[in-house]
């Protein structure tokens, strides 16, 4: 029944892709074996209940092969019906080009930018790591399941692989397998015009467990994937790779060729296919055997399930304190964020330290929170600092207990990484780096949004105030590109208060945050607080409508308030409108945006030690921007903020002009 099946798989890809003319028939087509080695015999998943907390995850990090998922979840019993194939990559299917998480039912992540599923997965081991080494007691293994990711070659060669399988090498993640799909074949031909590196040696190198298991040449190629994934499990202290050789193809008239990577086969080469793997059913039909065959998986996973609640039936017992938290964290639940009222700003602080007094608050609160920085903590100050009735520690294969995690200088797999820990559940991620590097956090940032996954984004030195580090370190682009990404939160408090209030919306809802930080420190305003969870709100005000409003963010506020004490001493009336997350301002009733920014006052200011592009829909015809419209340069920071008219006076003077004086 293994060839049976197998061959199900492959066709009812095959098939589907043909229908919709469009899609990778050449991953399933190859891979389909291994896939079905691995969810017939070893993945622990009951289809009934596909979010059973300790069930295995399976991540096809080489998504454009989503078919191959469609058809697993198809056939083991996740409700994706035959329509639902055949309305492959349609619009509103079940379906869609490459797998979309909270869209089809058993998809872990969203897949496709290659190497970011590899780095989901590593993440995903994280969290098992950190909570089996929470939860956990003798008899009781609450968390004791294994995370699985399909790659193929183009993941390997995308930079953002490396960086993450070093990672979990480094901390001997051994509940992490990966199996790679190795044909040889990319896009533009046969991966040895770029692609010559031993990755076995690469591997090792990384202090991973390398396997192999040949299925072209191999007439049981099956039962020796069995026979590895039984020696993957049994590695505790090294992740492993398992390295098939497959046919890219296989059984069509383009196996072995590019061709037959983003294209359907055609008519007349599905129909070859099919009798070349000797199929004769109707078109999206399977044997009813392969079904019952299918099933037992399932059965598996059910019968696991339930000795599984009862097991946790009996540690709720013998641990009820420990059983509650799992419970709560594994609900994503959030204490009341009130005790957070009770901090006090005085004196003048940088953003960075005002939200690491937020974050030390936080973590003694909310047990899930979990991160770290790209070996930046002690800059971003991002660190969950121990005191004498809590201890955080660092997450370590020593350790996995530790809530502090050391990233490295991989900022790319650390933000893609704690996407991953945030879609296993129980873990409330964070992440931080300096604002500049949030480029190369960016991809993994955008699947963030795309996933609406709360991931908190610590994004420090957040402008030329950096300063002496000169134009390569200070953000000037960055606040637009990331204003730019749908669903994303991007605050650039001003003082303390707002701080926290950015740290209130961060925690609360499922948007990603960015956390916009400065490096020097800002004044405090007596104004200020939760009003800026609003995302934009009246900081200072005029008796009476004012003649003009000044608009700023983060550190520029200063300025605003500043320029406005010094047009009430000409008699000029000013408002000064805090605007520390435009994303946030914009879902406000219009009433209310109306009432900050009463659209009969023109004359208008913006000022952002940043591009200028997010300003213009407030500033309007007449208004002025105070902006960046080059790269900064390498001086002490109050020097550049004054060559880059970052000044009360140049705000008095846009202003001026704004009002036509």
């Amino acid at each position: 029944m293994s060839n049976t099946t197998i061959n199900a798989i492959r066709i009812l890809s095959a098939e589907a892709i043909q229908r919709a003319n469009s899609g990778h028939p050449g991953l399933p087509l190859g891979a389909a074996p291994i896939a079905y080695t691995l969810w017939q015999f070893f993945l622990k998943f009951n289809g009934a209940d596909p979010k059973w907390e300790d069930r295995d995850r399976f991540i096809l990090s080489a998504g454009h092969g989503s078919m191959l998922n469609y058809a697993l979840l198809h056939l083991y019993g996740f409700g994706l019906t035959k329509e639902d194939l055949m309305n492959f990559r349609q619009l509103g299917s079940k379906t869609p080009g490459h797998p979309e998480y909270g869209h089809t039912v058993g998809i872990e992540t969203t897949t496709g930018p290659l190497g970011q599923g590899i780095a989901n997965a590593v993440g995903m081991a994280v969290a098992e790591a950190h909570l089996a080494a929470r939860y956990n007691r003798e008899g009781f293994p609450v968390v004791d399941h294994y995370t699985y990711a399909l790659c193929g070659d183009g993941c390997l060669e995308e930079g953002i692989s490396y960086e993450a399988c070093s990672f979990a090498g480094a901390n001997e993640l051994g509940k992490l397998i990966v199996l790679y799909d190795d044909n040889d074949i990319t896009i533009e031909g046969d991966t040895d015009v770029t692609f010559r590196e031993d990755v076995a040696a690469r591997f090792r190198a990384q202090n991973w467990q390398v396997l192999k298991v040949d299925f072209v040449e191999h007439p049981d190629a099956v039962t020796l994937l069995a026979s590895a994934l039984r020696k993957a499990r049994r590695e505790t202290k090294r992740p492993s790779l398992i390295i098939c050789k497959t046919k890219i193809g296989f059984g069509s008239p383009l196996e072995g060729s590019e061709k037959c990577h983003g294209a359907p086969l055609g008519a007349e080469n599905l129909q070859k296919t099919k009798e070349a793997l000797g199929w004769t059913e109707a078109p999206f039909e399977v044997p009813a055997e392969v079904l019952r065959h299918t099933a037992q998986a399932g059965k598996r996973g059910a019968k696991l399930e339930r000795a599984w609640k009862k097991m946790f039936a009996a540690y709720e017992k013998a641990y009820p304190e420990l059983a509650a938290e799992y419970r709560s964290v594994m609900q994503g639940e959030l204490p009341a964020l009130d005790f957070l009222d009770a901090l006090k700003f005085e004196k003048p602080m940088a953003t960075r330290q005002t939200s690491s007094a937020v974050l030390q608050a936080v973590a003694a609160s909310l047990p899930s929170l979990m991160g770290g920085s790209a070996d930046l903590a002690p800059s971003n100050l991002s660190a969950m600092k121990d005191t004498e009735t809590l201890s955080y520690g660092d997450f370590s294969s020593k350790n996995y207990g530790g809530r502090n995690i050391h990233f490295g200088i991989r900022e790319h797999a650390m933000a893609a990484i704690a996407n991953g820990m945030q879609l296993h559940g129980g873990i409330r991620a964070y992440c931080a780096t300096f604002f500049i590097f949030s480029d190369y956090c960016k991809h993994a940032m955008r699947l963030s949004a795309l996933m609406q996954l709360p991931v908190i984004y610590i994004l420090t030195h957040d402008s030329i105030g950096v300063g002496e580090d000169g134009p390569t370190h200070e953000p000037v682009e960055q606040l637009i590109a990331l204003r730019s990404i749908p669903g994303m939160k991007v605050f650039r408090p001003a003082d303390g208060r707002e701080t926290v209030a950015a740290w209130k919306s961060a925690l609360t809802g499922t948007s990603p945050t960015a956390l916009v930080l400065s490096r020097q420190a800002l004044s405090q305003y007596a104004g200020s607080g939760d009003e800026a969870m609003k995302g934009g709100y009246i900081l200072e005000d005029s008796e009476g409508t004012p003649d003009v409003l000044l608009l700023a963010s983060g550190s520029e506020v200063a300025l605003c308030v500043a320029a406005k004490a010094e047009l009430e001493k000409e008699g000029i009336k000013a408002r000064v409108v805090s605007m520390p997350c435009m994303e946030e301002f914009e879902k406000q009733p219009r009433e209310y945006r109306e009432q900050v920014l009463p659209s009969a006052v023109k004359a208008r200011v913006c000022v952002e030690a940043g591009s200028p592009y997010s300003w213009y829909r407030y500033a309007g015809e007449q208004g002025r921007l105070v902006t960046m419209t080059t790269f900064g340069a390498s001086a002490p920071a109050a020097a550049l903020f004054e060559k880059f008219g970052f000044t009360a006076e140049n705000v008095v003077r846009a202003a001026k002009e704004s009002l036509g004086k």
